[in-house]
């Protein structure tokens, strides 16, 4: 279902756009270093307010240290930010999360943590929601420019009527299939939802910050926030899921912290050009 969302939120998109938005190196060192270097040491601060309980610790790390690749570019668009820069972002965003995060979680959690967890399930994550929509997305498009008949185009639009449906059932299916074990913890991942939500609020002033700093548009300091403040959840699912019984909370702690994202979300889709406002 998220590879559906990503292959419609990649058709909107023009591959004209998406190239073009390859040569905005100023936002996309702003969304890199916003992600990378002044996030972490947020993530790591609240991070130690759990580190009593192993799976949760590894839970908040794992989520809180990787940027969103998916469903950040449709609350984006919601938002009118650049989502087409965005998009360009991603692939970067992916592999910069893929090599960081071992290292990221030797410092937060200690070399104990690495022996857990399993990059396999994150590579194919990256293979099948990403680069496979991307591809596909790409083909429907040239597809449409060498014969520009009905058939190519009632896909595309279809496509672009889905999007928001797709990912409400998306983040459904994410919550339903944990929404069992949440509710059995309910009492213990309570103590996640102050920090989750502390960790949004000082993502979005890290976005507008690091925006001003870099001096991007209007557009593109949207993007800036939103790509601070989403986390890549969905994605990163898998690797909880695969840590060992012991860390049973840590795909919990993860879900929980999609719960309080998608709050968040739609408070900053009307938010976010309340504080950049169109010039």
């Amino acid at each position: 279902m998220l590879a559906l969302l990503l292959f419609a939120t990649f058709l909107a998109v023009p591959l004209v756009d998406l190239a073009r938005a390859f040569t905005g190196a100023r936002f996309l060192v702003t969304v890199l270093v916003a992600n990378f270097v002044l996030l972490p040491p947020v993530a790591f601060g609240l991070s130690s307010f759990v580190a009593d309980d192993r799976g949760l610790l590894l839970g908040v790390l794992l989520v809180l240290l990787t940027p969103c690749v998916d469903y950040v570019v449709v609350f984006t668009g919601l938002a009118g930010g650049a989502r087409a820069q965005l998009l360009a972002a991603t692939p970067l965003l992916m592999v910069a999360q893929l090599l960081l995060l071992p290292g990221y979680l030797w410092l937060a959690a200690g070399p104990e943590a690495l022996a857990v967890v399993e990059v396999g399930p994150f590579a194919e994550a990256f293979v099948v929601l990403v680069l496979l929509p991307l591809a596909a997305a790409a083909l429907v498009q040239v597809l449409h420019r060498r014969r520009p008949d009905g058939r190519v185009a009632r896909v595309e639009g279809a496509a672009a009527g889905a999007m928001v449906p797709l990912m409400v059932a998306t983040l459904a299916l994410v919550v339903a299939s944990q929404i069992a074990d949440v509710g059995a913890q309910a009492l213990t991942l309570l103590r996640l939802v102050p920090l989750y939500t502390a960790f949004a609020v000082a993502a979005v002033v890290v976005g507008l910050l690091a925006a001003r700093v870099a001096c991007l548009d209007v557009p593109a300091t949207r993007a800036t926030v939103f790509s601070a403040t989403t986390r890549n959840s969905l994605v990163v699912l898998p690797l909880a899921l695969a840590l060992p019984g012991p860390l049973a909370l840590a795909p919990l702690a993860v879900v929980t912290q999609t719960l309080v994202e998608l709050v968040a979300l739609v408070v900053l889709v009307r938010l976010v050009p309340v504080l950049v406002p169109a010039r």
